[in-house]
């Protein structure tokens, strides 16, 4: 089993040679048209709104856990121990991770509000790309061939 240390230096080194690339667990291999990305990654609107919705959820367990230390912190103040230095040692830490979850929880907003923006741009750029391209082919149909036809030869 490896330390905190040799792990954490092995993640600054970054992936060796001939080790496998991160992919996302949604991403099949694909060499049709995917609707963008690359290597088999596509975009879509779901794709997006359901990374939107995991954020959410992630969101919805700080604001809990928020919830849950605010009511431990009411039981503490409640025991009427101001003066011990303990006490105000745990009401420092209180106040520094509420502070630390009430900005967890605004970026996860943030983020889920980003991700369902981008799903919404993506699916209008695909659909605005594929109008312009099936555009061209009205414009620039294929003409009759000149000459030559229904010529006995």
């Amino acid at each position: 089993m490896s330390t905190f240390d040799e792990e954490w230096a092995s993640i600054r080194r970054g992936p060796s040679a001939g080790a496998a690339d991160m992919r996302l667990a949604s991403a099949e291999a694909s060499d049709e048209w995917s609707g963008g990305g690359q290597d088999g990654v596509k975009s879509d609107r779901a794709a997006w709104n359901a990374a939107g919705g995991s954020v959410g959820a992630l969101r919805s367990n700080v604001a809990k856990a928020l919830t849950a230390l605010e009511h431990g912190q009411g039981g503490a103040q409640r025991s009427g121990a101001h003066g011990v230095a303990s006490a105000q040692a745990q009401h420092e830490a209180y106040v520094s991770w509420q502070r630390y979850l009430k900005a967890v929880g605004e970026r996860c907003e943030a983020v889920q509000s980003q991700l369902k923006k981008a799903g919404a741009v993506q699916h209008a750029n695909d659909r605005a790309t594929r109008g312009a391209f099936d555009g061209m082919n009205d414009q620039y149909a294929d003409t009759p061939t000149v000459g030559g036809q229904g010529r006995a030869r």
